[in-house]
C-alpha cells in the first residue's frame, strides 16, 4: 500500500504563548488528532458539560490532543490552565484539520500576489 496516500489523521501544533504546569514547566509542542463520533458521545456524556456547556470545548480538546510537551496526560482540568490566546489557536486548530482535513491556509502574498499554503502549525512559534 502506498502511505502517501493515506491521509494524515495527526497533526503536530505550537501553542502561542504555551501551557506552565504545577511545576512551571512551560508546554508549547504538540500532536492533536482528527476528532471521531466516539469523542463527539463521550462530549454529550460529560456531566460537566452538560452544567456548562462552555466547558465542552475543553472536554473536546482533552479528548484529541494526544501530546503536549512532556505532560503525561492532557485532561479538561489540565486545559484549564491555558491562556486564553492557546485556547484560541487550539479550537482554530481543531476546527481546520477537522471541517478542512489539514493545518494550512492559503495566503497570498502582498508584494508579489503568489498564491501558497502556510502551515497553521506555524504561527504558534516565535
Amino acid at each position: 500500500m502506498n502511505t502517501s496516500q493515506i491521509p494524515a489523521t495527526e497533526f503536530d501544533f505550537i501553542l502561542p504563548k504555551g501551557l506552565i504546569d504545577e511545576q512551571g514547566q512551560l508546554h508549547r509542542e504538540g500532536t492533536m488528532r482528527l476528532a471521531t463520533a466516539k469523542d463527539e458521545i463521550a462530549l454529550q456524556k460529560d456531566r460537566r458539560v452538560r452544567e456548562t456547556p462552555a466547558y465542552g470545548t475543553l472536554v473536546a480538546l482533552s479528548q484529541v490532543i494526544t501530546r503536549l510537551g512532556s505532560l503525561s496526560s492532557v485532561s479538561p482540568d489540565v486545559l484549564e490552565n491555558l491562556f486564553t490566546r492557546d485556547l484560541a489557536y487550539l479550537r482554530e486548530f481543531y476546527n481546520r484539520i477537522n471541517q478542512e482535513g489539514d493545518a494550512s491556509l492559503p495566503v497570498q502574498c502582498p508584494q508579489c500576489s503568489s498564491r501558497f499554503r502556510v502551515e497553521l502549525a506555524l504561527s504558534g512559534e516565535s
